[in-house]
C-alpha cells in the first residue's frame, strides 16, 4: 500500500511533538492530518511506526494528542492524568540482548501503541530538557517543537515561515509608523 506524502509544514520533531503537530494552520484554515486512517497512515509511515491505521489505532491516537495537548499547553497538573491514562495501556519490559541492556515496549492492545509511544517519549523529553519543549511565538502558529539549539533561544517552529513572517509584519509596522 502506498502512503500519501505528509502535507504537514513541520516534521521530524520527538514522537510526542509530531503527534501534536497533526493540526497546523494553512491560510488561516485549521488543518488536521488525523481526520482519517489514511492521515495515521502518512503519520505513522514519517515516524517509521510499524501499526496498523485503523479506526482503533486512530481513536486512540486522537485520544493521546489530546492528552498531550493539555499537558503542553496547559499543566502538567490538569493533563497528567489524561496522559497517565494513555500510559496504563503499554509498559516496557528490560531485557538483555547479545548487545547488551535493552528495553521493549509492551502493549495491552497493539493499536494503543503509536499513542503510548508519543505519551512514553513526552516523559522522556520531561525527563532530559522540560524547558526545550515550546510552542511557536507566532501568535496564528500552533506547532510544537523541541529546541536543539545550542543557546536554547529557538522561538519559531520555522524561521523560513513564521519567523519571517513576524519579522516581515514588524518591518511593516515601522515603516507605517514612520
Amino acid at each position: 500500500m502506498s502512503v500519501a506524502r505528509d502535507p504537514r509544514p513541520l516534521t521530524g520533531e520527538p514522537l510526542s511533538l509530531d503527534l501534536l503537530n497533526t493540526r497546523w494552520m494553512r491560510d488561516g484554515v485549521a488543518q488536521d492530518l488525523l481526520a482519517d486512517t489514511d492521515g495515521l497512515a502518512v503519520w505513522l509511515a514519517a515516524n517509521k511506526l510499524d501499526f496498523a491505521a485503523d479506526e482503533a489505532a486512530l481513536r486512540h491516537a486522537l485520544t493521546a494528542r489530546d492528552a498531550l495537548l493539555a499537558v503542553v499547553d496547559g499543566s502538567l497538573e490538569d493533563g497528567a492524568e489524561r496522559v497517565d491514562a494513555v500510559l496504563t495501556h503499554g509498559r516496557i519490559r528490560a531485557t538483555l540482548t547479545a548487545q547488551g541492556p535493552g528495553e521493549d515496549a509492551e502493549f495491552s492492545d497493539a493499536s494503543w501503541g503509536p499513542a503510548w509511544l508519543a505519551a512514553r517519549n513526552y516523559l522522556e523529553l520531561l525527563s532530559t530538557a522540560p524547558d526545550r519543549i515550546r510552542h511557536c511565538a507566532h501568535e496564528s502558529c500552533v506547532l510544537h517543537f523541541f529546541d536543539t539549539s545550542r543557546n536554547g533561544t529557538r522561538r519559531w517552529c520555522s524561521m523560513a515561515a513564521c519567523g519571517n513572517r513576524a519579522k516581515a509584519s514588524r518591518h511593516y509596522a515601522r515603516t507605517r509608523e514612520g
